[in-house]
C-alpha cells in the first residue's frame, strides 16, 4: 500500500509517512518475471501498470460500499528506473490510475474477473485497430476482448462528472447495458507528455470477423460514408449507405423487444445527463461467408497468409503462464469448440443472433459509442450554425439531448425488418 498516493488529500498516514526510497525498491523484486515489451513506451509503461495496480488492489480488500470519495480517488506512481528491465520500460515514467474502487466493482458488474483483466491487457501488447469503436486512436487488447482508446484530459473530466450516475445506472440494470462497459481509466506519463487511456469492453467478438459495419445517429443530413472510407477493407458505413444499402437487421421479436427496452433504457439515462451525438454501432459477421473463407483457407496448396482472412480471428498465443488465468476470453478453450456463427454470451454481450427465417445467417454487434459529448456551449454554437445553414426544420445533427434521443430511437427502432 505504501505506494499508493492518494488524491484529494485523504491519504492515510501511513501512505504519507513511508520512505519514497523504499518503496521504490518494493516494486522491482516483484517484476523481474515480467517484461512489459512493447514498441511504444506508452504502452509498455501501461501494460506495467495495469499490472501493478491489479496486483495492488488485491491486497486491498473490497469496500462493502463505494463512498463518494471514491469517485474522487486516484492512486499514482512515479518510477525512478534507472536498472531494472532497461530495455523495455523508460527510464523515468509515472503511472495513475483514476477511481480504483469503482472501475473494480464494475469489472464485477461487468462478470470481468482482475486476473482475467490484467492477462489480457498486460500479457501481450494490445495491437491497434480497435473497430471503430468511437473517435480517436483505438488499440485491442492481444486476446480481442478489450479496446484501449486514447481520450484528451477534458474526455476524463467529463467521464468524473458522469462516473456516479453511470455506476448507478450499472447496478440498477445488473450490467445489461447497450452502454460502453467502462473498465479502468489511466493516465501515462513518459517524458513529460501525458497519454489519457480508458479501458472498455470490445463490442464486437474476440472471435468472429466483422464483415460489415455501421455508425448510425439517426440523422440524414452530412450522414454517409466518404470515397475514402469507402474503400478502406472494412469501411464504416452510415445512416444514409444503412437506406441506399436497402440493410435491415434480421432477429425474432422476442429479441427485439429485450434489445429496445434496454436501448430506452440507455437513452433516458443519456437524456438525464444532457449527453448527445451518440451512436449505434452496429457490426455484421455473416455466417455464410466466413465458412466460405475458412474452407479456403483450409485448401491444400493455399499460401499461408500472415493475417488469415478465414471468418475466424486467429485464436491468441498462451503465454508461459502455465495453470494461471488465460484472460477474459480463455476459458472458453476448455469448452467445446463453438459452431460457425455461435459465441459464448458472457464473453460477446453485446452479440444476438439472427431469426431462424432471415435471408442469410448472420450474427450482429450492436452497441451505444461516443457518449461522452455533453450538450454544452461547443454544441449550442454547432446548433445555432447548422440552423442557419439548412433551416430549423432541416433533419441536422446537432439537436438538443431531448430531440436527439426522439430521432434517435425512431430510427434504430426501424432498423430491423
Amino acid at each position: 500500500m505504501a505506494s499508493l498516493g492518494n488524491a484529494g488529500g485523504t491519504s492515510s498516514p501511513m501512505v504519507m509517512l513511508a520512505p519514497k526510497t523504499k518503496t521504490k525498491k518494493k516494486h522491482f523484486v516483484q517484476q523481474k518475471v515480467k517484461v512489459f515489451r512493447a514498441s511504444d513506451p506508452v504502452l509498455s509503461v501501461f501494460m506495467w501498470g495495469v499490472n501493478h495496480s491489479i496486483n495492488d488492489l488485491n491486497q486491498v480488500p473490497i469496500p462493502v460500499m463505494l463512498l463518494p470519495d471514491d469517485f474522487k480517488a486516484n492512486t499514482k506512481i512515479k518510477v525512478n528506473n534507472h536498472l531494472f528491465n532497461k530495455e523495455n520500460l523508460p527510464g523515468h515514467f509515472k503511472f495513475k490510475e483514476y477511481c480504483p474502487q469503482v472501475f473494480r466493482n464494475l469489472r464485477e458488474r461487468f462478470g470481468i474477473e482482475d486476473q482475467d483483466y490484467q492477462v489480457s491487457l498486460a500479457r501481450s501488447p494490445p495491437v491497434r485497430g480497435g473497430e471503430g469503436q468511437g473517435e480517436g486512436l483505438l488499440l485491442t487488447s492481444y486476446d480481442r476482448t478489450l479496446v484501449v482508446k486514447q481520450i484528451s484530459s477534458e474526455d476524463v473530466a467529463d467521464m468524473h462528472s458522469i462516473l456516479s450516475e453511470y455506476h448507478q445506472h450499472i447496478v440498477k440494470c445488473h450490467g445489461s447495458t447497450l452502454l460502453p462497459q467502462f473498465l479502468g481509466m489511466y493516465r501515462v506519463s513518459v517524458e513529460s507528455e501525458d497519454s489519457y487511456l480508458i479501458v472498455m469492453r470490445n463490442m464486437f467478438s474476440h472471435r468472429l470477423l466483422v464483415h460489415r459495419k455501421y455508425d448510425l445517429k439517426g440523422s440524414l443530413v452530412s450522414r454517409e460514408a466518404s470515397d475514402k472510407e469507402k474503400v478502406k477493407e472494412l469501411p464504416t458505413y452510415k445512416d444514409v449507405d444503412f437506406r441506399n444499402n436497402m440493410q435491415k437487421v434480421y432477429v425474432t421479436e422476442e429479441e427485439k423487444e429485450k434489445f429496445m427496452e434496454k436501448l430506452n433504457r440507455d437513452v433516458e439515462f443519456l437524456v438525464r445527463l444532457k449527453i448527445m451525438d451518440y451512436s449505434l454501432l452496429l457490426g455484421i459477421h455473416d455466417v455464410a461467408r466466413a465458412e466460405r473463407d475458412e474452407e479456403e483457407a483450409e485448401e491444400p496448396g493455399g499460401e499461408d497468409e500472415v493475417e488469415p482472412d478465414n471468418g475466424l480471428a486467429p485464436a491468441p498465443l498462451v503465454g508461459s503462464y502455465g495453470t494461471s488465468p488465460e484472460g477474459i476470453a480463455g476459458y472458453m478453450n476448455s469448452f467445446k469448440p463453438l459452431g460457425p456463427g455461435e459465441f459464448d454470451p458472457y464473453v460477446d454481450v453485446y452479440a444476438v443472433k439472427s431469426a431462424p427465417g432471415a435471408p442469410q445467417k448472420e450474427v450482429y454487434f450492436m452497441g451505444l459509442i461516443d457518449v461522452l459529448t455533453q450538450y454544452d456551449t461547443k454544441k449550442k454554437a454547432a446548433h445555432a450554425a447548422k440552423t442557419v445553414k439548412h433551416g430549423a426544420g432541416a433533419e441536422i445533427s446537432t439537436v438538443h439531448p431531448e430531440q436527439y434521443a426522439k430521432r434517435f430511437r425512431d430510427f434504430i427502432a426501424n432498423i430491423f425488418a
